[in-house]
């Protein structure tokens, strides 16, 4: 009977729970908020601003673009000119390794087409 009350004690305590807990202040908190709340910035003079900010001044205004005196003579110059056809030079570094350059879809193909030679695996 004996072992009974005891369990029944033991059994009655663990269920409950204290509800009138201590609080608990966090002093480094308290000191961090009491030194946040003291701060006082300093005070920035009028002038502080002098020698950090340039002046700001407007850019000289642009000049609009003129007409030729002459329009209609440098228009009949232009078109009586007689337009250049630039000539297409394949030149060694447009050359690829393994192709040929300008010689058509046919040689291209037989190029792709063409057996690789297999590298010799020495053992």
């Amino acid at each position: 009977m004996l072992s009974m009350n005891f369990l029944r004690q033991a059994a009655r305590s663990a269920r409950t729970f204290s509800t009138t807990s201590i609080a608990r202040k966090d002093l480094v908190q308290d000191l961090y908020v009491k030194e946040l709340k003291a701060y006082k910035p300093p005070v920035a003079a009028k002038d502080a601003h002098v020698g950090v900010v340039k002046n700001f001044s407007l850019p000289a205004v642009p000049k609009p673009p003129t007409l030729p005196v002459d329009l209609a003579a440098e228009l009949t110059a232009y078109d009586a000119t007689e337009p250049t056809k630039a000539e297409a030079e394949v030149t060694s570094s447009t050359v690829h390794a393994g192709e040929d350059v300008g010689k058509g879809a046919d040689a291209f193909l037989g190029f792709l087409e063409a057996d690789v030679k297999q590298a010799e695996v020495h053992h």
